[in-house]
């Protein structure tokens, strides 16, 4: 049972970097959407556990003030965070093993399904787990698991905490990421190197938008898909992006480059769904008003 678990978790987390790779689209197709006036969603991903493995989706339905379906539905706590779930309120990511705090969490590949509340994960060195989140003993297992795993990168003790309706975003209204591709590869021409998107953990990544276009886009209403959502505000990075998701290291100072090259430390969109709808890979995704 063990090894099936074990070679389970292994498919899962090759899974999920195949999928990776997915969403960084060749320059050539990407010039050829521009001249087409192409803009459209390339990938959608949620994170169900905060700070953990991104999975892909085909497609989501959003509604209206609400996050990204399956995303942030769990968090481990980094020694005792003050949450409340009887009052559960917004909560500051560095009380949590999140990549901002802890590089070391990158080893763990992670894979969660919403409807079973089945968690798989694997790390190179340490044995498969397999458990469920929506159980106490679930949680408390992935815990100790997670627990050998980071050592002492992690002050402890940890607690995954279940959202039950609450949801564990960095900021308290920003219930759905947008990345733009575009930014990205103008950001990476720059740096001289390849950067994966997926290291700033968005929940939607957009082709055809003009490189940093977004910028200036808060306040604008958004047609994605079937949805409408409104721009509320860029991204500030933290130290989330600069740790290389496939050798847990951080390699890229991400804030300091932004601000080296642009002036400034932001990256990406938060909106707010204000009509909702089904959101799928190929769909619309523009500025309309």
């Amino acid at each position: 049972m063990a090894a099936a678990a074990k070679a389970e978790g292994r498919r899962l987390g090759l899974e999920e970097r195949l999928s990776g790779l997915d969403v960084i689209v060749s320059l050539a197709l990407r010039a050829r959407q521009w001249q087409l006036g192409r803009m459209a969603i390339a990938s959608l991903y949620r994170h169900p556990i905060k700070g953990f493995t991104p999975q892909k989706v085909a497609a989501a339905s959003l509604e209206p003030d609400r996050p990204f379906p399956g995303d942030r539905l769990y968090a481990v706590e980094d020694g005792p965070s003050g949450f409340d779930p009887l009052a559960p309120a917004h909560i500051a990511k560095n009380r949590f093993t999140v990549l901002a705090k802890i590089a070391e969490v990158a080893k763990a590949r992670t894979h969660y399904e919403v409807e079973s509340g089945l968690l798989t994960a694997t790390a190179e060195g340490q044995p498969a787990f397999s458990g469920r989140l929506d159980r106490a003993a679930g949680r408390e297992a992935f815990a100790l698991w997670l627990t050998a795993l980071l050592g002492e990168a992690a002050g402890g003790p940890l607690k995954v905490l279940p959202g039950e309706g609450h949801r564990f975003l960095d900021w308290p209204a920003g219930h759905v990421s947008i990345i733009n591709l575009a930014s990205i590869a103008d950001f990476a021409n720059r740096l001289g190197q390849g950067i994966d998107p997926l290291r700033f953990r968005a929940n939607l990544y957009v082709d055809g938008w003009p490189a940093w276009a977004e910028a200036d886009w808060v306040g604008r209403t958004l047609k994605l898909g079937k949805a409408r959502a409104e721009v509320i505000r860029t991204i500030t990075r933290c130290a989330a992006p600069d740790v290389d998701p496939d050798t847990a290291r951080r390699d890229i100072a991400v804030t300091e480059r932004l601000n080296a090259f642009y002036g400034h430390i932001t990256c990406g969109l938060y909106v707010r769904v204000t009509k909702g709808g089904r959101v799928a890979e190929g769909d619309v995704a523009e500025p309309v008003a």
